[in-house]
C-alpha cells in the first residue's frame, strides 16, 4: 500500500556554514527519503533556514549589514552545499517568511484561547548604558560550569552546558561592555502542565520515539510537573514581534519548528496541494530527523504546540548522535572542523554519504570520522567490491549486449532478490549500517563468482564466446541489484551504473527481475579510489596564532609538566596488580542529579546482557545529566559496593582532570557495553 510521508530535517541555523557534523543528519534523512521514493511511496522532504535570534543580529551588526542580508546570503550557501551532497529537498524555506508568521500567529491565538499563556515579571539583565534589556546572546562572561571565558549568556561553547544568562560569572554587555544590572522584566510563558497527560501518552505509548528517548523524558521531565516555557524576548531582537505584546518577540525556539509547517504551506501553494492534507491528515506520516542536542524542544514543546494548533504530531522522531573526528570533538585549531565546501575541495560527496551510512544505526550513538577507516571503506567496499564487478565484465559484452535469457547462476540472483525485504527493513528502521552490511555480503558472493568464472580468461578463447556472454550477464545483473539497493545512499553511482545497463535504478522492484537481451554501453570509470593524502590535506589547522601568542602545541608541555607536579605518578605496580581491576565499557542508560548532593549524579550503567549497575559520580558540575544518556563510559566493574546515604554505589566511572576539572573517558567507535579493557 502506498504511504504518504512528510519528512523534515532540523532547520540549520543561518549563522554559519554547513559542516561535516550537520551532514550526518541531512545524509541520514536523505537516505530515508530516497529509500521511500524507491519503494514507490508518496514522500515530501522539507526544510528551511532557522533565521531568528540574537546571534544573527550580533553577527550582522559586526559585519555592517542587516540581518535580512545575512540570512539571504546564508540561504544561498546552505542550499548550494546541500545540493552538492545530493540532499533532495522538495522545498527549502526560511523561518523569516510571511508563511511562518501566519502559522505562528495562529498557534499563538490558540494558546491564548486555551488560557495557556501567562505573563509574569522575572529578573533579567539590563544594560545601564544602552538602557535596554539584554537578550541572552548580548551578554558574555565566564561559564558558571567550567569557567571558560567570553561565553554567551545561554550556553558554553567550551563545555556545552546550558544555563540562564543570570548565572554567568563576571557578565558584561556586548553593546557597551558595562556590567549588567538585574531588573524586573515582563515575560510571556506557555503553560505546559495542562498538556502533561497527553504529552506523557504520546512520548511513552505512541511508538514515535526511540526507547532511550522515551525513558529519558519519563525520568527527567514527566516525573514531575512540567515547568512553564519562557517564549518571549525583549527588544532588541531579530524575529517576529508578538502581535498582542508590543516590544516582545517570540523566542527563536517558538517559531523555528513552526517553520516545518510554513515550509509545507509554501510547497503546497506551489504544487496546488492543501496544507491540511499533510498536517491535519491522520493518514500522513510525519517524520522528524534531528540531533540529540535538541531532543528536549522537539519531544515536549513542539508536540505541545502542534496539539494546541490542531496539527498532527509526528509519527516518528529519529534522533542521532554527534560527529567526532578521530575520537575528538571537531576543532578549528586542529583542522577537524571541516565545512561542506572544504570537504568538496578534496573529496567526492558520495564517499562521505556511504561512509556515514556504513556507521549509522537506528540508535543515538555518536559517529567517529576515522580517516584511515574512511579510506578503507570507500576503496574496499565501493571500488573493490561493487564497481569492480562492472569493470571486470562490462567491456567484454559491449558488442553483444546481455544474453537473451538469464543463465544458470547457481541461485545467486534469486538469493539477492530474496534478501531485498530484509535490506528494506533495515533502511526503514534507519539502520543503514545493517543495510550496507547486507548489500556487501551480496557483493562478496558476486565477486567470488567472478573469480571462479574468470571472464578475462574466457575472452581469450573465441569458442567460448557464448559462455563469456552468459557469465557477464550474471555479473552485471548482480551489479545491477547492488546499484538499486544502494541507490538511496549513492544516487549518482546508481545513475552512472544504470546508464551503463540501460536501467533507471529507481524502483525497488527492479531487483526481482533480471535484465536480458539489452545493450551494454561503453564502460567508463564509475568511481575512483580515495587517496589518503587528500583526506589528510582536508584537515588543515587554522593559521598559526600571531607572534607572542601561545598556540595549544606551545603550551601543552608546560601544562603536562604542571599537571604531573600536582599529581605525581603513583608507586609502581605489577601486571598482577593491574589485572585485579576489571575495567569495562558501560552505556549510560539513565542519569539524574542527586538534589541533596553538590557534586553527585546518579548514573544507571548498562554492561549489556541485561546487567545494570547504579553508580554515584562526582561530575555534577561538569556534565548535564541529559547529555550523558546514551554515552559510553569506562567503569570499574568489580569495585566493592559502597553504601551511601543516597543509595548503594556499585562501581566507579573513570575520569581525568585536576583543579576541579572533570573529563570522562570514552572508548573509540565500535566498542560495546560489557567489553573488558585489556
Amino acid at each position: 500500500m502506498t504511504r504518504q510521508i512528510l519528512v523534515t530535517s532540523a532547520l540549520p541555523y543561518a549563522n554559519g556554514p554547513i559542516h561535516l557534523g550537520h551532514l550526518v543528519e541531512y545524509v541520514q534523512t536523505d537516505i530515508f527519503v530516497r529509500f521511500q521514493r524507491l519503494r514507490g511511496h508518496r514522500v515530501v522532504y522539507l526544510c528551511a533556514d532557522d533565521t531568528h535570534g540574537a546571534a544573527i543580529m550580533i553577527r550582522a551588526q559586526k559585519e555592517g549589514r542587516t540581518p535580512e542580508q545575512l540570512i539571504a546570503d546564508m540561504a544561498v550557501q546552505h542550499q548550494r552545499d546541500f545540493a552538492n551532497f545530493g540532499i533532495s529537498f522538495d522545498h527549502y524555506g526560511s523561518t523569516n517568511s510571511k508563511a511562518n508568521y501566519t502559522v505562528a500567529k495562529g498557534i499563538w491565538a490558540n494558546l491564548r484561547r486555551d488560557g495557556l499563556v501567562v505573563e509574569r515579571s522575572v529578573e533579567r539583565l539590563y544594560d545601564p548604558v544602552q538602557k535596554t534589556f539584554l537578550a541572552d546572546r548580548f551578554v558574555i562572561g565566564d561559564c558558571p560550569r567550567c569557567g571558560a571565558r567570553d561565553q554567551y549568556g545561554d550556553s558554553c561553547e567550551a563545555c556545552g552546558a546550558t544555563y540562564a544568562a543570570t548565572e554567568l560569572k563576571q557578565p558584561r554587555s556586548v553593546h557597551s561592555g558595562a556590567t549588567p544590572e538585574l531588573r524586573p522584566s515582563s515575560q510571556l510563558f506557555v503553560r505546559l502542565e495542562p498538556l502533561q497527560a497527553e504529552l506523557t501518552q504520546w512520548t511513552q505509548h505512541s511508538g514515535a520515539l526511540q526507547t532511550e528517548v522515551a525513558n529519558y523524558l519519563a525520568g527527567h521531565f514527566l516525573d514531575k510537573p512540567l515547568q512553564d516555557w519562557d517564549v518571549s524576548r525583549p527588544a532588541p531582537y531579530f524575529g517576529f514581534e508578538i502581535p498582542d505584546a508590543p516590544g516582545q518577540y517570540w523566542y527563536v525556539w517558538f517559531d523555528a519548528p513552526i517553520g516545518y509547517i510554513a515550509s509545507t504551506a509554501e510547497w503546497c501553494a506551489r504544487e496546488g496541494q492543501q496544507l491540511d492534507d499533510w498536517w491535519r491528515n491522520p493518514q500522513c506520516e510525519i517524520v522528524h530527523f534531528l540531533g540529540k542536542d535538541i531532543t528536549y524542544f522537539h519531544t515536549l514543546f513542539w508536540p505541545a504546540l502542534l496539539s494546541v494548533g490542531g496539527y498532527q504530531r509526528p509519527r516518528r522522531v529519529q534522533i542521532h548522535g554527534f560527529l567526532r573526528v578521530n575520537g575528538e570533538k571537531m576543532s578549528k585549531s586542529k583542522g577537524t572542523f571541516v565545512t561542506a565546501a572544504r570537504y568538496l575541495e578534496h573529496l567526492d560527496a558520495e564517499w562521505l554519504r556511504y561512509y556515514y551510512a556504513s556507521k549509522l544505526s537506528s540508535k543515538i550513538d555518536d559517529l567517529d570520522f576515522q580517516a584511515e577507516e574512511f579510506v578503507g571503506k570507500v576503496n574496499s567496499d565501493l571500488v573493490g567490491r561493487v564497481v569492480n564487478l562492472a569493470s571486470r565484465s562490462a567491456r567484454f559484452v559491449e558488442a553483444t549486449g546481455l544474453s537473451a535469457r538469464y543463465p544458470d547462476d547457481g541461485g545467486l540472483f534469486a538469493r539477492a532478490a530474496a534478501l531485498g525485504e530484509t535490506i528494506a527493513a533495515a533502511y526503514e528502521a534507519c539502520d543503514y549500517r545493517e543495510a550496507t552490511r547486507l548489500v556487501m555480503t551480496l557483493a562478496d558472493a558476486a565477486n567470488e563468482y567472478v573469480e571462479q568464472k574468470a571472464p578475462w580468461t574466457l575472452k581469450k578463447d573465441p569458442a567460448r564466446a557464448t559462455e563469456l556472454q552468459d557469465v557477464c550477464t550474471v555479473v552485471l545483473n548482480l551489479f545491477h541489484q547492488l546499484l538499486v539497493y544502494l541507490q538511496p545512499v549513492l544516487p549518482q553511482l546508481a545513475a552512472r551504473g544504470g546508464a551503463l545497463l540501460g536501467s533507471t535504478c529507481d524502483r525497488w522492484q527492479l531487483t526481482a527481475t533480471p535484465l536480458v537481451g539489452t545493450r551494454v554501453a561503453k564502460f567508463e570509470h564509475l568511481m575512483t579510489r580515495v587517496e589518503a593524502d587528500k583526506v589528510a590535506s582536508m584537515f588543515v589547522p587554522e593559521a598559526s596564532a600571531p607572534a607572542g601568542v601561545a598556540t595549544p602545541a606551545a603550551v601543552a608541555p608546560a601544562v603536562a609538566a604542571d599537571t604531573l607536579a600536582k599529581e605525581p605518578l603513583a608507586a609502581e605496580i605489577t601486571i598482577d596488580d593491574f589485572t585485579k581491576v576489571d575495567l569495562r565499557i558501560a552505556e549510560v542508560v539513565a542519569a539524574e542529579a542527586v538534589p541533596e548532593a553538590k557534586k553527585l549524579l546518579r548514573l544507571t550503567l548498562s554492561l549489556g546482557g541485561g546487567v545494570t549497575r547504579n553508580v554515584f559520580a562526582g561530575i555534577k558540575g561538569a556534565y548535564e545529566p541529559e547529555r550523558l544518556v546514551g554515552r559510553l563510559v569506562v567503569m570499574v566493574a568489580n569495585l566493592a559496593p559502597r553504601k551511601m546515604k543516597f543509595g548503594m554505589s556499585e562501581g566507579m566511572v573513570i575520569a581525568a582532570g585536576t583543579d576541579g576539572e572533570v573529563y570522562l573517558l570514552s572508548p573509540d567507535a565500535g566498542a560495546k557495553a560489557g567489553q573488558r579493557l585489556h
